[in-house]
């Protein structure tokens, strides 16, 4: 499904850059050859040459960002509960997981990461988030859990907090919090 996706976009993407070169192609005949206003032309021509090195530098860029970004996803082998000290308590191996649930054991079932004996657990749900692994990248969402989960990224100070059923992409060195539980991931 997800391949017929890509090849579905890829067409479109194709069908929308040939009809951008089309009308490049017009104006660029328009400006030179139909037109005689030499400041028109001129105009043309620096448009046309920004349009040039802005495309240039954007695929640089847009083929570095993948490289990073999957580098750092193929490094997200465990999770590692912290104490209020930042010390590393308990540590969860999540690689070649897909699914992991993130709560509190109890009769009724068990979860893959359980926060049953930390101590904010009476803060968290019995199945408070989902961890999910899709196409190389990891997901949490919000499992409509009482106190919410949050994400505070490696490269940020600020913690966002995640709306129930929204997912959100976990890099390595992100903290997650679980009501006031933290869990970085490794």
């Amino acid at each position: 499904m997800q391949d017929q996706t890509k090849k579905y976009r890829s067409i479109w993407v194709i069908i929308i850059d040939v009809l951008l070169f089309v009308i490049a192609i017009n104006i660029l005949y328009f400006a030179f050859f139909i037109q005689s206003d030499p400041v028109m032309k001129w105009m043309v021509s620096l448009l046309g040459i920004s349009f040039i090195i802005f495309g240039i530098t954007s695929q640089k860029n847009q083929k570095q960002l993948p490289k990073q970004s999957n580098k750092q996803q193929a490094g997200i082998t465990k999770l590692v509960l912290l104490d209020e000290d930042g010390e590393r308590v308990k540590e969860w191996l999540i690689q070649g997981e897909t699914s992991l649930v993130i709560g509190k054991n109890s009769r009724n079932g068990e979860v893959d990461i359980d926060l049953s004996d930390t101590e904010y657990a009476s803060l968290i749900s019995t199945h408070h988030a989902v961890l999910n692994h899709v196409g190389g990248t990891w997901f949490i969402e919000d499992n409509d859990s009482h106190n919410g989960v949050g994400i505070k990224k490696a490269n940020s100070n600020r913690t966002n907090k995640i709306e129930i059923e929204a997912r959100q992409q976990i890099d390595i060195n992100d903290l997650i919090y679980i009501a006031n539980t933290r869990i970085l991931v490794k």
